[in-house]
């Protein structure tokens, strides 16, 4: 069930402290790759004193939230290292009950990068690669769990890619994704591009 903030003061006060000052939902993902100092440097320091300042119990409420909340609420669980939400994030990334949160919650599970990251995101494409009729978030949990296995040696993302695989069929089949190329390199450029701000961003806490 998804709590809307209007009907909870709590979250409400939450939402107006984290989530909507200088309208930051907005500006964490791929956004914030295009811009500059000294906004860029802004942005950096306020997340950084945040998810310092933010209490556990505080995130897991944001996380009860639309999208705007919880794509909030995930970069504070990376920035902050809270790898005690990775269940979580894995549980909301696989409903997909909200649009728009999906890459935040890859990004957190990829900056936390080990191999029961890597399984939560595998489980997503187990699930979601059969749905081409879904255009939800593949393309970017593919490039999440490319990160990595390309930092742990592993190859979970393999048995997607092999020839004639779920990867493959899903790229053949999806509606959205035909007569595109793959779209992977991207992907992983994206997340290796974010977790490395989520890494600089994390270090003076």
């Amino acid at each position: 069930m998804i709590r809307h903030p209007q009907d909870d003061a709590e979250l409400l006060a939450l939402v107006r402290h984290y989530v909507t000052p200088e309208r930051r939902y907005l500006k964490l993902g791929g956004s914030l790759l295009r811009m500059q100092s000294p906004r860029y440097d802004q942005l950096m320091r306020d997340l950084r004193e945040d998810a310092g300042l933010i209490t556990s119990d505080e995130i897991a409420k944001l996380l009860e939230g639309g999208w705007r909340e919880r794509r909030t609420a995930a970069w504070l669980v990376a920035v902050s290292h809270r790898t005690e939400f990775r269940e979580r994030l894995g549980e909301l990334l696989l409903a997909s009950e909200v649009c728009c949160a999906g890459l935040a919650y890859c990004v957190a599970l990829a900056s936390f990068g080990t191999a029961g990251d890597a399984d939560l995101l595998a489980t997503y494409l187990d699930r979601y690669l059969r749905r081409p009729d879904l255009g939800y978030d593949q393309t970017v949990v593919m490039g999440a769990l490319q990160f990595i296995d390309l930092n742990l040696g592993g190859g979970q993302a393999d048995r997607f890619r092999e020839p004639g695989g779920l990867w493959q069929q899903w790229l053949q089949d999806a509606p959205h994704m035909q007569g595109d190329s793959d779209p992977t390199p991207f992907y992983l450029s994206l997340i290796r591009r974010l977790c490395a701000f989520v890494d600089e961003c994390a270090e003076a806490l």
